[in-house]
């Protein structure tokens, strides 16, 4: 089925440039096809061109997945307000007219509240094996075109897993981080979707109550599934790009300043300005050194 966008989209930057951590690219780097799961539903999905997009979906009927895509793709943003609002900053429009199709995925917040906290100190790669353990071990089975991917399994099932069947999964010293915030979840003291309705400074100061969680992983969780696109996350690449492109020659300031001087100098849409200054400088930095880690490297919470 053919998903039509109003404006222009980038599914390799969007999809797998170290936003979510459960899309594969497949088939020729040519014409690439990415599959995922969203919403329980396995989705296959390739660029046609920057303004439309072919997909196959299951079980849910095509039809009824559309939407699920347009939310999931930050459709309903206007990319060029929002494009035309951060490249007051001449780096920040080079990466534009680069990548005018990338957005900020809106994702699941119960995923993402997971997927962020997996990503302590670790790399992407390590990062997709863990959530795929994860939602192999404890989710269930969807079919597509032959192919098998499992749905992410719910709060009350990973409860019922606990710190130990984690573990084995291979989240390490994650696993009683993720168990303890699944546990909150489930007991209704953290309430995500309470979350998404918040401003931005209480929400990000309820993820930080929870165990394993500092400011740049509750910043990760906000710009990517509750709706805080004025958060500005502070991973290794990003505070190297912020160092080298904004303070040359100095010792760069603390991640707190840092984080205070982004938001006001690149607005309510910070969070868009963070994720092209990331996407440009991973690239940047694969190109000249064959580098193949994403947004999570070596990062701590």
């Amino acid at each position: 089925m053919e998903l039509v966008v109003k404006g222009e989209l980038d599914l390799e930057a969007s999809l797998v440039g170290g936003q979510a951590h459960r899309w594969r690219m497949e088939g020729s780097e040519e014409e690439p096809w990415f599959s995922g799961v969203v919403k329980g539903n396995f989705i296959r999905i390739r660029q046609i061109d920057p303004h439309r997009a072919e997909f196959h979906a299951a079980p849910w009927p095509e039809a009824s997945v559309v939407p699920v895509l347009q939310h999931y793709l930050r459709l309903d943003d206007d990319l060029t307000l929002i494009q035309e609002e951060i490249s007051h900053d001449w780096r920040v429009a080079a990466m534009v007219r680069q990548y005018p199709g990338l957005r900020v995925l809106r994702q699941e917040p119960w995923e993402c509240l997971v997927a962020y906290i997996c990503s302590a100190n670790s790399n992407i790669q390590r990062i997709h094996q863990v959530l795929e353990n994860i939602a192999g071990s404890l989710g269930s089975p969807i079919e597509l075109d032959g192919q098998v991917r499992y749905s992410f399994p719910s709060p009350s099932l990973l409860v019922e897993a606990g710190e130990t069947e984690l573990r084995r999964l291979g989240l390490g010293f994650r696993a009683p981080y993720v168990d303890r915030a699944t546990r909150e979840v489930v007991e209704g003291s953290l309430d995500l979707n309470a979350l998404v309705r918040m401003p931005y400074m209480p929400a990000k100061e309820r993820l930080m109550e929870c165990y394993g969680i500092g400011s740049k992983i509750a910043d990760c969780i906000a710009v990517f599934s509750l709706e805080k696109l004025e958060a500005f996350p502070i991973d290794v690449w990003v505070r190297r790009a912020l160092g080298e492109w904004y303070f040359p020659g100095q010792k760069p300031p603390p991640d707190r300043e840092l984080l205070g001087w982004a938001q006001s100098y690149f607005g309510r849409y910070a969070g868009y300005a963070q994720q092209y200054l990331f996407h440009g400088r991973r690239l940047q930095k694969r190109t000249s050194k064959g580098d193949s880690t994403g947004q999570t490297e070596a990062e701590g919470g």
